[in-house]
């Protein structure tokens, strides 16, 4: 089956390079914004800064419900014209934001920037990749995880250089021209696909759908599975340094172990492009989910001492998790209908990701430590429902649709 025609950057390495490029502009302008943004603009604006968090909550939930409609289009007609317009979208949404003078149009900015997020992030690239590469998309979505992964290393230093030389109203609008001078034309570059209607139907996993599992079962453990690594995700992220001290680190201490995080999460990715490649995705996301159980035990154990094991152990779970949001619904149900079907996973998770933050913060005010615990169970829960999940639903073979030479 063929899905692609030709283009200027049909070769895999350039699809990873030109992805994960603009994957990191898209990350780093939209859900990384507000960590060094969201201060001044609530102070400028007369806001607290819960009213721009509040308004990324919401572009979370726009993005997720976006979802299966952006996939179900992706798997028509191919990525590269919605991922360019994402870029266009987001291009406005950073602009309204950058004229916002109260409350109205900050949130009809951010509502902007999440159909943007909805167009443009991780689970649309991993939708193009399967729809140009079939069942053998797995190398390049890791790839685009990698080089993206840096996007909050890039994009918070940079952001923060052009808020301190600028303003932060400055700040968007750079951004908002780099999706036009630099992701756009990268995304254009990418090769047109086939409409679907025109090809062989399903490939080899088709006649292993009607295995044991219904589909539906499995996509709803998946869901789960999801929603439970976001929620400790996001969470997780918001209280680490508080967390950390209340274990007996120091503040500094607590810093410096939230800097191995990021690390961290580059480092499993690499160890997944290499050894953990050579296994089902199943065996990779089941480890991950049991990096951050096994991190709070050491916690408690050792207290302080065990603080920069643990912020390891959890970037590391955050990173091969990311990449199983899209190998492990391609392996399992194959390449036909991935962008609709990864749409629907993942709708749960965006839920769980805009609200993980307040939630766990309200379970620290009450629960003290024991809100890390709960973040624990919510990963035990995540492996046990993976368990549930058999290789045997896997594609027979990979299934490559581009040049195998290019």
């Amino acid at each position: 089956m063929r899905q692609i025609v030709g283009g200027p950057a049909t070769g895999p390495l350039a699809l990873i390079i030109a992805l994960g490029t603009t994957q990191t502009i898209a990350w780093a302008s939209s859900y990384y914004l507000p960590a060094i943004l969201a201060a001044p603009i609530a102070r400028d604006l007369g806001l607290a800064p819960t009213y721009v968090f509040g308004a990324l909550s919401g572009a979370l939930v726009i993005s997720g419900l976006l979802g299966p409609r952006v996939g179900h289009a992706i798997d028509t007609f191919g990525g590269r014209g919605l991922l360019a317009i994402s870029n266009l979208v987001f291009a406005a949404g950073l602009l309204m934001l950058s004229f916002a003078q109260g409350v109205v149009v900050l949130i009809a900015a951010w509502m902007l920037l999440g159909i943007g997020m909805g167009m443009g992030l991780y689970e649309a690239a991993f939708a193009t990749l399967a729809r140009i590469y079939g069942a053998g998309a797995r190398k390049s979505i890791t790839g685009i995880t990698l080089i993206a992964g840096f996007a909050s290393t890039l994009g918070w230093p940079l952001t923060t250089w052009l808020h301190s030389e600028y303003g932060w109203r400055v700040a968007c609008e750079v951004w908002a021209l780099i999706h036009i001078l630099v992701a756009l034309p990268l995304n254009l570059l990418l090769p047109r696909a086939v409409p679907q209607d025109q090809e062989a139907r399903p490939g080899p996993a088709s006649g292993q759908r009607a295995g044991r599992q219904s589909e539906t079962f499995a996509m709803v453990l998946l869901a789960y599975v999801f929603a439970a690594a976001s929620f400790v995700s996001s969470g997780v992220s918001a209280i680490l340094p508080t967390m950390l001290v209340a274990f007996g680190a120091t503040p500094g201490e607590a810093l410096l172990a939230g800097a191995l995080v990021g690390p961290a999460q580059v480092g499993a990715r690499l160890l997944e492009a290499g050894w953990l490649g050579r296994f089902h995705p199943l065996f990779s996301a089941r480890l991950a989910t049991l990096t951050n159980p096994i991190g709070v035990i050491a916690l408690v154990a050792g207290g302080a001492l065990f603080a920069p094991v643990y912020a390891v152990l959890y970037g590391a779970g955050n990173g091969i998790i990311t990449i199983a949001r899209g190998t492990l619904p391609l392996t399992l149900f194959g390449p036909v209908g991935f962008g609709k079907r990864v749409g629907m996973i993942s709708l749960p998770s965006r839920a769980t990701g805009a609200f993980a933050p307040l939630l766990l913060g309200l379970m620290v005010e009450h629960i003290g430590r024991g809100a890390l615990w709960i973040s624990a169970l919510a990963s035990v829960s995540a492996f046990v429902a993976l368990l549930l999940l058999r290789a045997d639903r896997t594609t027979s073979e990979p299934l490559q649709t581009g040049d195998e030479n290019s």
